[in-house]
């Protein structure tokens, strides 16, 4: 295999492996994903009242993130499509997706399902692929009834 499709596979591997870790919530993981000099912009319009935009650090990304959906009963991150321009150590790269946050209302459960893109820097440190920079943007949301069944 050549080291240009190896790249692109562990890259793409990364981006579901975000994924995967925000909906286990699994901190440890989801640090493990970033720089430890990552950034990560979100639309203002996403952020808590007193929260800040932007989160610095693996550390700070991971609790930042994991903190934003600690209040649902649930949430699953698809991954529909991503494009990838990698120059040597470092890559750019587009990653299409939907976020489904489900949270309980007095009516039952809620889905509030979030269209989003991400416009990822990612570097290779010490032979593994890292997200150095992550800016959020929103394409459109919804919000419908859903029924659990576990």
């Amino acid at each position: 295999m050549s080291s240009e499709l190896a790249d692109r596979l562990a890259l793409t591997d990364l981006i579901a492996q975000y994924a995967i870790a925000v909906d286990r919530r699994d901190e440890p993981a989801l640090t493990a994903l970033f720089t430890d000099d990552a950034e990560l912009v979100q639309p203002a319009g996403l952020v808590r009242r007193g929260r800040n935009a932007t989160l610095t650090g693996n550390v700070g990304i991971a609790q930042g993130v994991l903190e934003a959906v600690a209040h649902l009963h649930s949430t699953r991150h698809v991954v529909n499509q991503q494009i990838v321009y990698r120059t040597g150590d470092t890559a750019r790269g587009e990653v299409y997706g939907e976020a489904h946050h489900v949270y309980a209302t007095e009516n039952g459960p809620r889905d509030y399902v979030v269209a989003i893109r991400y416009q990822d820097e990612y570097r290779n440190t010490g032979g593994a692929w890292r997200i150095a920079r992550r800016e959020l943007s929103v394409d459109l949301t919804y919000d419908i009834e859903v029924k659990l069944l576990s």
